[in-house]
């Protein structure tokens, strides 16, 4: 188990490590859309960072640096609340655009997207000095919570994209490819979102009822949480033109 831990943190770390400063990299320098339009894409590759740094941490506490266990924890917060709390962000404003354009462009200014950014940065604050103070175990029911909170409305944006794009007429092509866009990235977001957080899920339904972890459910559950870091990365770098041949 300790092998494949530390197999998939160097895959997390060689291959996420440099896609996410290039990415941040890319939006500084302007070369995607602009830090306004990718702001919530930036907090996102910071976050990830953060995680590909814990996997660096989590190597040496297996040599027993025992002492690093505080510093897993902080960083393990941005696992469980900054990726899936700014891949709502995310989704809640492709909705925005979507259904309320206005609403949209009246805060699409990047002052907006700062404060936003601010308080999900403190939200994860809270939980990485939560996870600090009383452990994983000690969080979960918060965490449950939290996970219901975020799945509720991604899927919400999603329904109510997938509406209009429904009841859009033929005769709007650009504006309805813009729907089915915003869609398919929703849709995406939220799918990566289950794939990375319903194993750990149900593996904390598991401690509840049986007090263990089972090897299997827990290995799954962490590849998983893992790779599904990866997809977002993908979906901006093909969008600036970086996959393309």
């Amino acid at each position: 188990m300790l092998r494949l831990r530390i197999s998939v943190y160097s895959i997390n770390v060689l291959f996420g490590l440099p896609t996410h400063s290039f990415i941040i990299w890319l939006i500084v320098t302007g070369t995607g859309s602009g830090i306004a339009s990718d702001f919530l894409i930036f907090n996102l590759s910071v976050c990830e960072i953060g995680l590909c740094l814990n996997g660096v941490f989590a190597f040496f506490y297996s040599l027993q640096f025992s002492n690093l266990s505080g510093l897993m924890y902080f960083l393990s917060g941005l696992g469980i609340t900054a990726r899936p709390l700014f891949q709502c962000l995310m989704c809640v404003e492709r909705y925005l655009a979507v259904i309320h354009p206005v609403t949209f462009l009246k805060y699409k200014p990047l002052r907006y997207r700062l404060i936003c950014s601010a308080a999900a940065w403190i939200i994860t604050l809270v939980s990485c000095s939560c996870l600090c103070m009383f452990g994983i175990i000690s969080s979960k029911t918060f965490f449950s919570i939290q996970f219901l909170l975020f799945l509720s409305i991604q899927l919400f944006c999603c329904l109510a994209v997938l509406r209009a794009v429904k009841q859009s007429g033929p005769e709007r092509e650009e504006e309805n490819h813009m729907k089915r866009k915003a869609f398919y990235l929703i849709l995406i977001t939220t799918v990566s979102m289950l794939i990375g957080y319903i194993p750990a899920s149900f593996l904390g339904f598991i401690y509840l009822f049986e007090d263990r972890f089972p090897l299997e459910p827990f290995l799954i559950s962490f590849v998983s949480f893992v790779f599904a870091g990866f997809v977002h990365p993908i979906l901006y770098l093909n969008r600036a033109g970086c996959l393309s041949s």
